[in-house]
């Protein structure tokens, strides 16, 4: 039995019914404590038993991208933990590398509260946090104090809100510079809905100029990659995918937040008794699951296969992650799957991922990546 679905989530769902930010802060902080007292011999043993219950150690779900060696193809998708404050603990977890961010140059407060709702009906999420982070040298400082040994690490790199549209790409650069010897690969997110005109900078002019300036900075050869909105026109993708072949880009994140409201049965928002056609932000969670999907197989099919894929959006069961993969995705992330499913979820997902493997006479989990797209499931 799943004591977090059977018994935990319902107090804190529709007992207590406890505000989502207010227990995404806490969490954090409880992980935060975790990994700053892991030496003690009582963290010691509960992490030890932590990683018992939720880790699956296997070589079949390992492979090399960009160069980087990942243990297992399940990510934490950027957003939860924003400024890296358990950057060390979500091995422990089970996942196979944590992307941190979104971050901005400048330290930001993001968007008036309330800001982060469950859609309970639908199984997702819908937020406008507004990039809240204390900003990248706060990031910087933070990881600068952390082991040399660690799972991989992404950062996802957003435009500060003071700064004018004109100079995201110097605001980018500030961010990647000052971070780039603690990530392993980065992210450029041109595709929150909450930050304004952020949207625009997926225009081709607007995102070259902050790929070319980015890549002059690269002295290291990171690996990075741009991370799209599900609402893009499928010539708006293309000319995506053409911009990351033309400055060397390592693949492309599929993807952001929806901001559809069509694909949803929740109405009314309870926390501020609004339509939820009235209310910004982005969704995340199960309504975004069928594009997400459609849109990592059109990369795949589009660049050959020869584009890596991180897939994201609406995976809680083994058989989403599988789809994801099987359609293009080199690697996998949750976000909304773990608000829901709880921490047992990477393990159940690892787990399922092996049972596909055996089931499909694969060697290795590099050997799904795109094949629903030749071969019949």
């Amino acid at each position: 039995m799943d004591i977090y679905q059977a018994t935990i989530r319902p107090i804190l769902f529709s007992g207590l019914k406890a505000d989502p930010e207010w227990l995404h802060h806490n969490s954090l902080r409880l992980l935060s404590w975790l990994e700053r007292t892991k030496k003690s011999p009582g963290t010691s043993l509960l992490l030890s038993q932590l990683e018992q219950s939720c880790c699956v150690s296997d070589r079949r779900l390992e492979q090399t991208v960009w160069g980087i060696n990942f243990p297992n193809p399940m990510g934490l998708a950027a957003g939860f933990d924003k400024d890296g404050v358990a950057a060390g603990i979500w091995g422990s977890l089970g996942f196979g590398f944590a992307e941190l961010g979104t971050v901005t140059w400048h330290p930001q407060p993001g968007n008036p509260r309330p800001r982060l709702f469950r859609l309970l009906e639908d199984k997702a999420v819908l937020n406008r946090m507004g990039f809240n982070n204390q900003g990248s040298s706060a990031l910087a400082e933070s990881l600068s104090q952390r082991d040399s040994a660690h799972l991989p690490w992404g950062i996802n790199l957003g435009k500060s809100k003071v700064t004018p549209l004109g100079d995201a790409a110097n605001d980018y650069r500030e961010s990647f510079q000052l971070l780039q010897n603690f990530g392993d690969y980065f992210v450029v997110n041109v595709s929150s809905p909450n930050t304004p005109g952020l949207r625009s900078l997926q225009d081709p002019a607007q995102l070259r100029l902050i790929l070319d300036t980015l890549q002059q900075e690269n002295q290291a050869q990171k690996p990075i990659l741009v991370k799209i909105a599900p609402d893009l026109e499928w010539e708006a993708i293309a000319d995506v995918i053409d911009l990351a072949q033309v400055y060397n880009l390592a693949g492309i994140i599929a993807t952001n937040t929806t901001i559809r409201r069509d694909i949803l049965q929740t109405q009314i928002i309870t926390k501020t008794g609004k339509p939820v056609t009235e209310e910004a932000g982005g969704i995340s969670g199960l309504p975004l699951q069928k594009r997400s999907t459609e849109v990592i197989r059109f990369i795949f099919q589009q660049t050959n296969g020869k584009l890596p894929i991180i897939g994201v959006g609406g995976i809680f069961t083994p058989e989403d992650a599988w789809e994801k993969i099987a359609a293009g995705a080199s690697l996998v992330q949750i976000y909304t799957g773990l608000v829901y499913e709880g921490p047992w979820i990477v393990k159940r997902i690892l787990s399922g991922l092996l049972q596909q493997l055996e089931k499909h006479n694969l060697d290795s989990i590099s050997q799904a990546i795109g094949i629903s797209n030749t071969t019949k499931n």
